[in-house]
């Protein structure tokens, strides 16, 4: 379904809201979380069986280019890049712009690839932030000692910009975290955000010329819920999904409740996991994977042996040719 304006959605949601606030479980990302379509024809073949890593060490120059099974998907020339990468450091250029959507303004970071965006305008990357590392602090200068793997964040940045993918950041209320499983979402300053937020990439050109057919997002932890929840609110709107150390949009940490009825639209949907996290287990993951499968929709599960709650260390390489596919 093509996007609607704020004003439309934002009606409908408030008279949901009204009658029942929101069918979301209670409770936030208070798990000890202390971190941070219409229009897209999926391959159907494309990563079907389980992939599990062993955690080594990813080459950052490697993770350049995405590791494709096929190549039925989309390419993107690649040229000079935003970003300066070495073995163990990244930093993208970026803007920032104060942002108001609804009763706030919050700073959205983001990048257009370098070049001539394509007729449609460039594909487009929602990256969304875990529990208290913000972009002002992911779109700076990450190494290997960022905190739950945010060098990785770091790489997949750079990667999805030379691969032809604008990436944009919203930060959370205080840069703290998402309200998606706070059981209220549909009457948040959050939700009153993102609909402005949508609206300016989709319909008004600010972040620059945006494909609507190809919009996409991602997300660490609570950025990982908030991640599901553009599949439970924004139907229609997302071509595919990707969900680092997260699960279902109303779930928190080890409390997780997947419905047994998911959105029919449901997009593609790839989750990432560490099986040592114990913030977020993973088992909470695979229920929502489970669901999935269970009704028929793409997914795919990427395990990372000994990883904890951060990013997994394939991630950038993964996300970026899941999103390329979709």
């Amino acid at each position: 379904m093509p996007w609607r304006s704020v004003a439309v959605l934002l009606s409908a949601s408030m008279a949901t809201a009204c009658g029942a606030l929101d069918a979301d479980a209670t409770g936030r990302d208070s798990a000890g979380d202390s971190e941070e379509s219409d229009g897209a024809v999926p391959d159907a073949s494309h990563r079907d069986e389980e992939h599990i890593s062993d955690g080594g060490n990813a080459s950052p120059s490697d993770a350049r280019v995405p590791d494709s099974d096929d190549d039925t998907g989309p390419t993107f020339a690649q040229g000079p890049s935003h970003c300066a990468v070495t073995d163990t450091t990244v930093v993208c250029e970026h803007e920032v712009v104060a942002f108001r959507g609804g009763a706030v303004t919050r700073n959205v970071y983001y990048q257009t690839p370098l070049g001539e965006a394509p007729a449609a305008g460039w594909p487009a990357v929602v990256l969304y932030q875990g529990s208290l590392y913000g972009p002002s602090v992911t779109w700076g200068a990450l190494d290997a000692s960022f905190p739950h793997g945010g060098f990785y964040q770091g790489l997949l940045q750079a990667m999805l910009l030379d691969n032809g993918f604008t990436v944009i950041a919203p930060a959370a209320a205080s840069e703290l975290a998402w309200a998606t499983n706070t059981g209220t979402y549909l009457v948040s300053t959050d939700h009153q955000f993102i609909l402005a937020l949508l609206d300016a990439i989709l319909l008004e050109g600010r972040f620059g010329p945006v494909d609507a057919e190809r919009l996409y997002a991602t997300g660490i932890s609570s950025g990982g819920y908030m991640t599901s929840r553009m599949a439970v609110t924004y139907p229609g709107v997302f071509s595919a999904l990707a969900i680092q150390a997260g699960s279902y949009a109303t779930c928190s940490g080890p409390v997780c409740v997947v419905p047994p009825s998911l959105p029919a639209d449901h997009p593609p949907t790839l989750f990432l996991h560490g099986d040592a996290d114990t913030t977020v287990p993973i088992d909470t993951a695979r229920r929502y994977h489970s669901a999935l499968e269970q009704g028929g929709f793409e997914t795919a599960f990427l395990t990372e042996v000994g990883g904890e709650h951060a990013w997994n260390r394939d991630a950038p390489v993964e996300i970026t040719d899941w999103f390329m596919h979709h």
